[in-house]
């Protein structure tokens, strides 16, 4: 395999990508239009903004390299066709790589920060930096807590952004007041508790998936403490109070916002019964493909939610 070809597959490159469009999204169809309407939008941010959005997919990337690393004899028993390291990548030149991508990631952060006089994107991206290594070394085979933080270090790539304008002395007198304000944080809230649901059970269908490989390097995750099926409730109760709140999100959304018909009608036909779907087919997986497609359609499900911005953009904003 070509160097360049092993590099992408390691780091995941279509997440990657998925994260940039995130907060490209974020950024261009939510954040800006409604600071606009408060004329609180300072000129640095601009440059802010690209230094975060690239500082968190070099994290991203160094993530899931250092995940790699120490998840290499796992990896030969529950995915031998996806071991790069030692297999084309030396451990060492790994781990160069992992602590250059960090080291430039928190650099940009600093000098997002400096720019805005803020420190919210340096704490973020040194958060996720310190996080990521814990549950690459530590907690992701243990009880839950590997599923929660790797859940909230995916559902953080909005909120840094909001955090940059919200922390901002222009921004802070019309918080508690302005209604583009107020929407703004709901909007915020709104899809950084989808990204954490919904990658909270996504991440527990990969534990599911992996449960043979985690028995016998002692990992305890919640299949291999509480069993397949206790897992299979958790996902399916969590995915359940997902298309709840998106129900209940869509009747304010009707109510307060114009132009939300194209909204409701895109998040009932492209999430919510696609969930539907998934929480269907969870409780008659048991085989490893069947969690691999779960987790596929998952993934779609998450790319469909974050897509919904553009209607934010051009039928509601």
């Amino acid at each position: 395999m070509k160097p360049m070809s092993l590099f992408l597959k390691l780091v995941r490159w279509p997440n990657l990508v998925f994260i940039l469009l995130t907060q490209i999204l974020f950024e261009f169809c939510i954040l800006r239009p409604l600071l606009m309407k408060t004329t609180a939008l300072v000129s640095g941010h601009a440059y802010a903004f690209i230094l975060v959005a690239v500082a968190y997919v070099l994290i991203a990337a160094a993530g899931y390299i250092i995940n790699d690393y120490f998840d290499i004899p796992i990896d030969i028993i529950n995915k031998p066709d996806k071991v790069f390291i030692t297999n084309g990548m030396s451990k060492e030149t790994a781990l160069g790589i992992y602590g250059a991508m960090n080291l430039l990631a928190i650099t940009l952060g600093w000098l997002a920060s400096n720019l805005l006089h803020n420190h919210s994107p340096l704490i973020f991206i040194t958060t996720c930096v310190i996080l990521l290594f814990l549950y690459s070394a530590i907690m992701k085979k243990q009880f839950l807590i590997g599923n929660v933080m790797v859940s909230a270090i995916v559902a953080s790539a909005m909120p840094v952004l909001f955090c940059m304008e919200m922390n901002m002395d222009l921004l802070l007198p019309a918080a508690d007041s302005h209604p583009a304000i107020m929407l703004l944080s709901g909007i915020t809230y709104s899809y950084t508790g989808f990204a954490f649901i919904i990658s909270f059970s996504r991440e527990m269908i990969k534990d599911l998936e992996d449960i043979e490989g985690d028995k016998q390097f002692g990992g305890r995750t919640v299949p291999i403490v509480l069993g397949a099926s206790s897992a299979h409730r958790i996902v399916g109760g969590t995915l359940l109070i997902l298309i709840f709140v998106l129900i209940y999100l869509l009747s304010a959304v009707w109510l307060k916002i114009s132009g939300s018909l194209i909204l409701t009608l895109y998040t009932i036909l492209l999430v919510i019964i696609p969930l539907t779907l998934i929480l269907w087919k969870l409780f008659n997986a048991r085989q490893k493909i069947d969690y691999q497609q779960l987790s596929s359609l998952i993934k779609k499900v998450m790319l469909s939610g974050i897509l919904s911005m553009l209607l934010y953009k051009f039928f509601t904003l």
